[in-house]
């Protein structure tokens, strides 16, 4: 285990991650695994540096099982779970009612980024064309704010970004349009609001 990093998720929830040297694991290359949480994180007392055992959960996660202690680097420490947000810096909360640790803050740049991905994932609005790649730079370049402005973009806007043709451009803007056309209770989940699910 290399490297003990934090992700932070659309619902603000920022689990921590292990990158990992590349290794086979049931038929493909697992370079990453997740820790969970800040809890199960030091309940198997998983730091940087140890040799650790992998499976995949439901044979498609994978995650860090235990550590191989007799491996332990001898300066080995344990994580520091950090207090404020590594994308936007607001301090971290953890509500006693769960074991996840959150960003407060709505308007961090990764929850963002992450609700607009949501908002226009197959299963929610389905906004072809919408991808990862045209969510990093709607919000790096601060086109987004909301997936509201979305809905504001214009054709000029979306052709000057990087990789995106005109023709590219027009097919976002026309996916956006029809995305107006779907069932309430899509829009409903593709809000992304908690405890809200697609059923």
């Amino acid at each position: 285990l290399n490297e003990i990093t934090l992700q932070v998720g659309r619902t603000g929830v920022v689990p921590p991650v292990a990158n990992l040297d590349p290794v086979l694991l049931a038929g493909t290359t697992v370079s990453r695994a997740t820790l969970h949480n800040a809890e199960e994180l030091e309940r198997k007392d998983i730091r940087e540096g140890d040799t650790v055992i992998l499976e995949k959960g439901g044979d498609v996660i994978p995650k860090v099982v235990r550590v191989v202690t007799t491996k332990r680097p001898p300066h080995s420490q344990p994580f520091a779970f950090p207090q404020n947000c590594p994308v936007c810096d607001t301090p971290l909360i953890k509500d006693e009612t769960e074991v996840a640790i959150r960003c407060v803050n709505t308007r961090c740049e990764a929850q963002l980024k992450g609700n607009i991905r949501h908002f226009a994932s197959r299963t929610a609005l389905d906004i072809e064309g919408l991808g990862t790649a045209l969510v990093e730079q709607l919000v790096d370049e601060k086109l987004v704010q909301d997936v509201g402005d979305l809905y504001s973009l214009t054709l000029e806007q979306l052709s000057e970004l990087e990789r995106m043709a005109e023709k590219s451009a027009q097919n976002v803007i026309d996916a956006l349009e029809a995305s107006k056309e779907q069932p309430f209770h899509r829009l409903l989940f593709a809000l992304g609001i908690r405890h809200i699910g697609a059923t």
